[in-house]
Formats: structure tokens, sequence, C-alpha cells
């Protein structure tokens, strides 16, 4: 078919051997999967909608970092 990508050959392992799996495993994963798309699909759209913002937020936080405004990140604080 014209436009057509071809599955990669990790991925065609990866639904070779989920269809081995019993359905409700398989739809559990296909689920996964498909959330997973759409995700990623809305961050796409949230980003390429406002990289002018994305720009100005990064732009500020270098601001306040030279400007000693920030603190290093101590996981032994989350």
């Amino acid at each position: 078919m014209p436009g057509e990508v071809a599955m990669t050959e990790l991925l065609e392992r990866a639904i070779a051997r989920l269809q081995n799996l019993p359905e409700s495993e398989q739809n559990a994963i296909a689920s996964i999967i498909l959330e997973e798309i759409e995700d990623e699909r809305q961050w796409d759209k949230a980003f390429s909608s406002s990289p002018d913002l994305l720009a100005k937020l990064a732009a500020l936080a270098m601001v306040e970092y030279h400007a000693g405004e920030t603190q290093e990140l101590d996981p032994e604080k989350l």
C-alpha cells in the first residue's frame, strides 16, 4: 500500500510473542500500547502549539539559575 510503513523487527518479535499470550493479557498489553500512543500524540500536540511558551519558560529557568535562585535537586528530600 502507498504510504505504508513496515514494522520494525523488534515490533514484529513483540507481536509474535503477544500472539501466544491469553486473550486477557493480549488485551491488557494492547490497551497499554494504545494509551501510550495517545499520550505521545497529546504531548506532541501540546508542545507543537506552544514552542514560544516553552522557549520563554526555559529562558526564565536559566535566568533564575544564573541569579542563584535555584536549588540542586536532592533525591533524599523528595
